[in-house]
Order: structure tokens, then sequence, then C-alpha cells
């Protein structure tokens, strides 16, 4: 995209900032994982700031990086990327509710699964760091050890009807397309 995600405007906001404010309505505590010397918006003070141990690990190292900042303040986390705008708080507190005594519950539409929004329980923090020494990176992995349960459209719809929540920006087509689409449903309202 030619620049850090973390960093682009939407509306008043960076895409992070309005993750951050977002989550942080239903959430407590809220940690922001990023690369070492990754630059970041200007957060609330009460955000916790962790940095990947090892760059290149991708999504299960930011989730190690996490769960090892909040381990002893909750017992589950909602992960999610800096490049859902259109996150709901409704989507966040429904896979928190089907968590259930899982260990991780994953939202899967269209065949594909969304391990950049799902929760997970702190307790697998050893199952991760597990899978990272083995190199085995695809959050799959991280499902299949713990027997994690799936979470299906069906129920996914009964929190966010459009699925916008799992909707992230991948490229410059894809973010100039949730530009228009945030303005028109601003103007809307």
């Amino acid at each position: 995209m030619g620049s850090s995600k973390a960093l682009l405007p939407f509306g008043n906001e960076t895409l992070l900032q309005r993750i951050v404010r977002i989550m942080s309505e239903v959430l407590s505590p809220i940690v922001v994982v990023a690369a070492k010397g990754q630059a970041l918006p200007a957060l609330p003070r009460e955000v916790i700031l962790q940095t990947d141990r090892e760059e290149g690990k991708g999504p299960l190292e930011g989730l190690a990086a996490g769960l090892e900042a909040i381990q002893n303040q909750c017992d589950a986390i909602f992960l999610s990327s800096c490049d859902v705008p259109f996150l709901k708080k409704d989507f966040v507190l429904g896979m928190i509710a089907n968590l259930g005594a899982s260990k991780m519950c994953i939202p899967k539409t269209a065949g594909f699964y969304h391990p950049l929004a799902a929760v997970y329980r702190v307790e697998i923090l050893k199952e991760v760091t597990e899978l990272l020494k083995k190199g085995q990176l695809r959050p799959f992995f991280l499902l299949e050890k713990v027997q994690g349960k799936v979470i299906e459209e069906p129920t996914l719809i009964q929190f966010d009807p459009s699925l916008s929540s799992l909707r992230n920006l991948n490229n410059q087509e894809d973010f100039k397309k949730a530009i228009e689409d945030f303005w028109e449903e601003s103007f809307e309202k």
C-alpha cells in the first residue's frame, strides 16, 4: 500500500486509532503489537504497547507478544488487525460470547478462516510459542493444535449482518473503496 496501514487516515483518525477506539468501547485492556521501530499514531495512555520478539514471524508472533503482555490481566483476547475499518462492536462481543469453553474461536466465511478476527484464551501462549519454535507460522496450525471452535457465517451474521467486520484492506483499491463507503455511510446517517 506504500505506507504503514496503521498510519493511513480514515475519517478524522488513522486506521489504528479507529480500531483502538472501537475495541476500547467494549474491551479493556487494549494491547497494540507493532514491529520493532514501527511508527505508530498517538494512542490513549492506557493502551499497552508491545513489540514482536522476532521479525518476519507473522500473526502468530504478534499473537504471542500480545498474549505475553496481557497474560495476568484477563483470560481471553479478541485479536484484530488494524486494517478492518468497519469492525463492529457487536461482532467483537458476539465472537467473545461464542468462545464458550474453547481455547479459541475463529470466524470462517466462504471457506476462509479469519485468524485476525478471532478470540484466543491467554492460556494458549505455550502452544503459540511451540508453533513459532517449530516454524509452523500459519494460524491454522494453532486451530488444529488447540482444537479450536469455528464460527460459521450463519452465526456470524447474527452479530454483523453484512460481515463488514471482516472486510480488510489489502491494496490501494481496497483502501479507496473503503473511504468512499465510509463517507457514503456517514452522509446517510
